[in-house]
């Protein structure tokens, strides 16, 4: 799962963005508001995180522009306006949760994994493809009831793989999915990562479920 922070006090930006990316998600970051909106507006992102005092545009005016916009990612407000008015207003533009630094990670990991849970909450949130399971909400992978060890970039690649099952995903659709805003696509490291996820989800097992379409991509499929 990919989520978007919006920080400008580095230190924390890059405190949070450690810990979210230990728990296997991809974390894109931007330090002032109107960087942090143009991202919101050009991405894809399956939560926000958004503090308020920004330079640029504050968090509130994001809020209400990207709701504006009909962009329905959850939006959790991170702040030190701690007062029951700014927890009001923060929501009323359209937050979906609001919490006050100074914060345990802890506690940011439980509401990001509720948001998380909420928004899948029409949908399962176990993949499958043939024998391979991921459960998104425990980050839990299996094949035929045995589980798999995966690094947290393997995962999220899988992840990405698996949500986009039976179609061919490009080089450039991994990258801005997987990896971060920066990444080099012309670099050899998504295929070092397909051999490592490859090795780990087919060896030992019959039937091969992820395949290298040249020229075009990789795609995830149930043989059948």
């Amino acid at each position: 799962m990919r989520i978007l922070l919006v920080e400008d006090e580095r230190k924390i930006a890059s405190f949070i963005e450690r810990g979210l990316k230990e728990e296997h998600y991809v974390v894109d970051v931007a330090y002032d508001g109107e960087n942090g909106l143009f991202m919101a507006e050009v991405n894809t992102y399956d939560l926000i995180i958004l503090d308020i005092m920004l330079p640029g545009k504050d968090g509130m005016a994001i809020c209400k522009e990207l709701r504006r916009k009909k962009i329905t990612a959850p939006i959790l407000m991170l702040t030190a306006k701690d007062k029951l008015r700014d927890k009001v207003q923060g929501l009323n533009s359209g937050a979906d949760d609001y919490l006050t630094k100074p914060f345990a990670f802890e506690e940011l990991l439980a509401r990001v994994r509720v948001l998380l849970r909420r928004k899948k909450t029409e949908k399962t949130t176990t993949l499958k493809v043939a024998d391979l399971e991921l459960d998104q909400l425990r980050h839990k992978v299996k094949r035929a009831d045995k589980e798999v060890g995966l690094t947290s970039k393997e995962y999220a690649l899988l992840e990405y793989l698996m949500l986009n099952a039976n179609q061919i995903v490009t080089r450039t659709m991994i990258s801005e999915h997987v990896w971060n805003e920066d990444f080099d696509s012309f670099t050899n490291v998504i295929d070092v990562h397909i051999n490592y996820l490859r090795n780990k989800i087919e060896k030992g097992f019959k039937k091969q479920l992820l395949h290298t379409v040249r020229g075009a991509g990789y795609i995830l499929k149930d043989p059948k």
